[in-house]
């Protein structure tokens, strides 16, 4: 699982930019209202997944406000929401890196012709489903600044099901269910989890050269730029790569 933290390291950078443009904001709004319609529920009390996204967005550091006017309009039957699905795509990028892309649509003809256009455009190509999802487990993930043993320790009697040390900090993987409470548990203790989130490892990673590795990123970020597509998930090592986040 060693090597994630490269990867949180861009996404945080890019969120913060994102953030300033509503970007985080709106997606994880468009999430919470999915999640609250799947659930049967908008209270998080009820619904697991819809209150592990509403922590999830609280540490993206969307505004709460936000979140409370959502869940208030779900709650008196607001149906936002009710026409989004999740979609899964599954294929390679260049030099054959596996990718997941997880998308939220209200339009699926529309999305994947969009996602489509993104591997063709950049040398992938897309699978049927179950291509190269199993070459990834589920995880929870919580990442941490510095690393500290007692920090570490803290993890381990929270649950965490592995530690990866780093110099920039501590990456904890935890059972997906427990990555919420995990991170509570580490708040209590005087933490403060910069990244905590439900993600795809792969298990096993590729080493592409700097210019493939580049391809790679460019066809991330354009898929990333889709309004549709949450997350996406490959098993290319940037380990020695250079990234200008």
């Amino acid at each position: 699982m060693a090597g994630h933290s490269k990867w949180a390291q861009i996404k945080r950078k890019k969120a913060a930019n994102d953030l300033k443009k509503g970007k985080v904001v709106s997606k994880y709004l468009r999430l919470i209202a999915a999640s609250a319609r799947a659930g049967g529920s908008a209270d998080p009390a009820a619904n697991v997944n819809l209150r592990n996204l509403i922590e999830a967005a609280k540490n993206a550091d969307v505004p709460s406000d936000n979140i409370e006017r959502l869940l208030k309009r779900l709650a008196g039957g607001d149906d936002e929401g009710s026409q989004y699905e999740e979609v899964v795509y599954e294929g390679y990028a260049p030099g054959g890196v596996a990718m997941i892309v997880n998308a939220l649509s209200d339009n699926r003809n529309r999305t994947a012709s969009e996602v489509r256009h993104i591997f063709s455009k950049h040398g992938g190509s897309l699978g049927a489903t179950g291509a190269v999802s199993w070459q990834f487990d589920r995880r929870g993930y919580v990442w941490i600044e510095p690393n500290s043993d007692a920090a570490q320790e803290a993890a381990i009697e929270a649950g965490a099901l592995d530690l990866q040390e780093s110099e920039e900090g501590l990456e904890i993987y935890t059972d997906p269910h427990e990555v919420y409470s995990v991170a509570s548990a580490l708040k209590a203790r005087g933490f403060k989890p910069e990244d905590t989130e439900i993600t795809m490892v792969p298990q096993n990673t590729m080493r592409l050269s700097q210019e493939e590795a580049e391809k790679v990123l460019r066809m991330v970020e354009a898929l990333e730029e889709l309004d549709d597509v949450q997350n996406v998930y490959t098993n290319l090592n940037l380990e020695n790569i250079s990234v200008e986040a």
